[in-house]
């Protein structure tokens, strides 16, 4: 465990990197499947696959809400554990992950409370239309009930990453992908539940996941173990890592005010077709994403674990490659999807209309995604060196500022009314990605400025 630890501070950046990355980008990898077999199975659903498709699409943000409030915790949590890590403070580390723990458990109780009575509601804003809300609101009625479980998974195996357990990480997320895989056919198709069987699979994999996570987090292998007596929420030490993981909060529950926004106009100018085309435009920015975004969580550990320890050159060379990492992949993943987008359409339908409609629209809505690796290295770090404003600032910027305006800005200005909806996402993004790296610049070099300034007073001591 301790070897585990010296490894964060010691180790070659290059090396290092690849060892927590890898573990976790396979876990995204298989994270992506988990999230979207459900739709693979769905969308290919004798008779009415299409329509069953958009309606669980559309459950999709309030999906997004429910990971949103586990990564509100986990993801300012985890990182400041680690920063703790590295100052040799390992009792503080330990109370925010019991306090993280306990206000998880508030919260799933509070959503599933939400869900149960509002669901067909929410799922009307969001999006629904008459012939899809009867799937919406079947899935959506069993998926509420497994809150807790997704809460639970995905915020506290944040912490086994923070510590550098990547491939416990791993095995996490494969764990319960495995599972989904199995029974989503066997309730979907043998026990003919349709999307409620793909529900009941979902929320029944992530049960297994999560009693794994809290078995490793009370074992004797972590380094940080879960404990009874740390399970109160020290306002001290659990609030600040509230307001570091706001960034990541607004960057995925604003996915599903996105979501309301484009699917409200996309059914106005294109209906239904166009709706389940960015359904699909959904999964497949989910695929392209989640391995890039894996890779920032490598790095995570590495970059809060030298900035509590003061290791200005290991920092710099950490964030270095992991830009470096980011936008090769960004590039590549781009490449693909320009010449392949029916490919990738055709995963998750066998609807000739719909494929050839998502293909046009796809190109159209990943058209910068070459660059969008900048944003995501940036963004990591700024949550992982602990400087919350900056990555709520770049987080209100994309989603807020830009993106939603555009989303009703872009038909006005394209003859196309429903391609111009798609167009706002590209054009948001080229905007974004320019800001945060000027903003990247001059923040970055002020925080590693008061690193090199405290350890030349500690020095002087």
């Amino acid at each position: 465990m301790s070897d585990n630890k010296e490894m964060l501070g010691t180790a070659p950046i290059g090396k290092l990197l690849f060892k927590l990355a890898v573990p976790t980008v396979v876990a995204q990898l298989i994270n992506m499947l988990y999230n979207i077999v459900d739709r693979i199975y769905i969308g290919h659903m004798p008779g009415d696959g299409s329509l069953a498709l958009t309606g669980v699409g559309v459950c999709m943000p309030i999906i997004m809400i429910i990971s949103a409030f586990a990564a509100l915790i986990a993801s300012g949590g985890a990182p400041k554990a680690s920063i703790y890590m590295g100052k040799n403070d390992n009792d503080s580390a330990e109370k925010i992950m019991g306090g993280c723990f306990s206000l998880q458990l508030i919260i799933s109780a509070v959503l599933t409370a939400v869900l149960l009575i509002w669901n067909k509601d929410l799922l009307l804003m969001f999006g629904a239309s008459e012939n899809t809300i009867g799937y919406a609101v079947n899935y959506m009625n069993i998926y509420a009930i497994g809150t807790v479980f997704v809460q639970l998974t995905l915020g506290m195996g944040a912490f086994i990453t923070a510590q550098g357990y990547t491939k416990i990480s791993m095995i996490t997320v494969l764990i319960g992908a495995v599972s989904n895989i199995i029974l989503d056919p066997i309730f979907i198709f043998g026990f003919n539940m349709g999307v409620r069987g793909a529900a009941l699979a979902t929320i029944l994999s992530q049960a297994v996941s999560c009693v794994w996570v809290l078995l490793f987090l009370c074992g004797k292998r972590t380094y940080l173990k879960l404990k009874k007596h740390n399970l109160h929420i020290d306002a001290k030490l659990v609030f600040p890592c509230i307001a570091l993981g706001t960034a990541t909060f607004i960057m995925q529950s604003s996915e599903s005010v996105i979501s309301v926004c484009f699917n409200s106009s996309l059914l106005k100018y294109g209906g239904d077709i166009a709706v389940g085309a960015m359904t699909i435009l959904t999964s497949v920015m989910q695929f392209a994403m989640l391995p890039m975004q894996g890779i920032a969580q490598g790095a995570q550990p590495i970059l809060s674990y030298n900035y509590g320890a003061k290791s200005t050159e290991r920092v710099k060379k950490t964030f270095r490659l992991l830009l470096i990492s980011c936008l090769t992949y960004s590039f590549v993943i781009w490449g693909a999807i320009m010449l392949l987008p029916q490919m990738f359409a055709g995963i998750f339908t066998p609807d000739a209309a719909l494929i050839d409609f998502t293909a046009k629209a796809l190109r159209i809505y990943c058209g910068v995604m070459c660059i969008f690796g900048i944003q995501i290295a940036c963004q990591m770090t700024f949550v992982s060196i602990g400087n919350a404003p900056c990555s709520i600032i770049v987080a209100i910027v994309r989603k807020f500022v830009l993106l939603l305006p555009l989303i009703y800005l872009m038909p006005q200005l394209i003859a196309d009314k429903t391609m111009g909806v798609y167009t706002a996402e590209p054009v948001a993004d080229l905007i974004a990605v320019t800001f945060t790296a000027i903003l990247f610049a001059v923040q970055f070099k002020k925080a590693l400025k008061s690193l090199t300034i405290e350890n030349s007073k500690e020095t002087a001591q």
